[in-house]
């Protein structure tokens, strides 16, 4: 684990832009296989993050969906409703169906429903790395784009060509891509990471979230130096105001505490002046999700 860090604190409270929970007792999760995630297979609830959250005095959060299971969406709403905490959801809906746009409507009717802000499907599980592109996935892409919703990019980084391609095919759509697009950070590779993140910043409807880092760099043994070049990267292609920190809790456990995973991106972002701190703690999530 990285040694522990520390940074100037934004203004006004962060917004926490990536988070989950889950409850092992109502459904698996099935991704939570072998020994290296073997720290993670149990229950995460709103109840474990919140003294963690508001010790490192974040202001609100957005909940991230994790397995693709329509009834799981309903749950992060109705957890949302009943939170101070969490401020807005990033659901899952089949994409491939033809009924999205009536799904999404549905879901905006449920308890909790006003805090939908957007949709994310797996893709980094896809063994099509043109699934982005298919033709019935892109009708999906449109309808979330016409409920105003933006889109969460799970992905590796072999797929960001077609992430780009998908946002230059649905410019009314916002793309965000999560975790920087999973790059080998424990490898200390840039590309052909780097040349992909860059082309796909190049689109005006693109966004970053400044998330799942140490998770990608050695568990044990990671420092904010290692960090540093991805972190680089991305905030020099989308800038601070496309940029956005997400702390991937309780994921972020396997390698860091919630506070070490801040204070980090604190570090990562200490040379940015006030207002762009700002933003990638808390103004580009507020304006992107619509919080």
């Amino acid at each position: 684990m990285g040694a522990a860090v520390s940074g100037p604190r934004p203004a006004v409270p962060p917004v926490d832009a990536h988070h989950h929970v889950w409850d092992l007792a109502v459904r698996d999760q099935e991704w939570i296989t072998g020994d290296a995630l073997a720290p993670i297979r149990r229950n995460f609830s709103l109840a474990d993050l919140a003294p963690q959250a508001r010790a490192a005095g974040i202001g609100a959060t957005v909940l991230v969906q994790t397995v693709t299971v329509p009834r799981e969406t309903p749950e992060l709403l109705a957890l949302a409703a009943d939170s101070d905490l969490v401020a807005g959801v990033v659901g899952w809906t089949d994409l491939t169906r033809p009924d999205v746009a009536d799904t999404l409507a549905a879901l905006r009717e449920l308890p909790g429903g006003r805090h939908l802000v957007g949709i994310r499907h797996q893709v980094q599980g896809e063994a099509d790395p043109g699934w982005l592109l298919r033709p019935d996935v892109r009708s999906g892409l449109a309808a979330v784009a016409d409920a105003g919703l933006v889109y969460d990019l799970v992905v590796r980084p072999s797929q960001l060509p077609a992430c780009a391609e998908a946002a230059a095919r649905v410019p009314e759509l916002t793309f965000v891509l999560d975790h920087l697009g999973k790059p080998p950070i424990s490898q200390k590779i840039l590309e052909p990471w780097a040349s992909a993140v860059r082309a796909l910043a190049a689109r005006p409807n693109t966004v970053c979230k400044l998330s799942g880092m140490v998770t990608e760099a050695d568990h044990r043994t990671w420092t904010v130096d290692d960090l540093r070049p991805y972190a680089d990267t991305v905030l020099n292609a989308f800038g601070p105001e496309r940029l956005m920190f997400g702390s991937d809790w309780p994921v972020c456990t396997l390698a860091a505490t919630y506070g070490e995973v801040l204070d980090a991106a604190r570090l990562l972002t200490y040379e940015l002046d006030t207002r762009e701190r700002q933003e990638v703690f808390g103004g580009t999530a507020r304006r992107v999700y619509g919080l």
